[in-house]
């Protein structure tokens, strides 16, 4: 099951989710992630945790959503958005006509000074507890209709 984590900036949200989801994953997801207006770069403060977590931050990088819509992209499932600008904007046509789903969370890389380290923590264990909750069940089993029910109840775990 292939997965696109969506948000504007893709420096932050987007990145934390996507190296959640390919770590609890083991195999069983694929996620990717990109934005409508990359920054161009991950936010530091997300390399740090994810590192701090253990996972593998080697190939992150802020892209555009564009490079998911070329027909040599792979075919999504499911498209998350994890912020309520990306939410609202008209995505591009996905290949296979992905489930859209929305976990909205409020943007760390809007922090400032020492309160960055916390948001970061806040928004990643919001995070990990709905991407632990989505692969709790078997996913990549579930048809369109209940694909889209599981993801819609996880998005409100908080």
């Amino acid at each position: 099951m292939n997965i696109l984590v969506l948000c504007t900036g893709n420096s932050a949200r987007s990145i934390l989710l996507e190296s959640i989801l390919n770590n609890l994953g083991k195999g069983r997801v694929r996620a990717y992630s990109a934005g409508s207006q990359p920054a161009g770069q991950v936010h530091p403060q997300s390399i740090v945790l994810l590192g701090e977590k253990g996972m593998d931050v080697s190939d992150a990088r802020s892209k555009s959503w564009d490079e998911f819509a070329l027909p040599d992209a792979p075919v999504m499932d499911a498209v998350i958005t994890v912020c309520g600008s990306a939410a609202g904007e008209t995505c591009p046509m996905w290949p296979g006509a992905p489930i859209r789903a929305h976990w909205g969370v409020e943007d760390p890389a809007a922090a400032q000074g020492t309160a960055v380290p916390g948001a970061f923590s806040q928004a990643y264990d919001i995070l990990y507890r709905r991407a632990a909750a989505f692969l709790a069940e078997p996913v990549e089993k579930m048809d369109a209709a209940a694909l889209r029910t599981h993801l819609n109840a996880c998005a409100l775990i908080l």
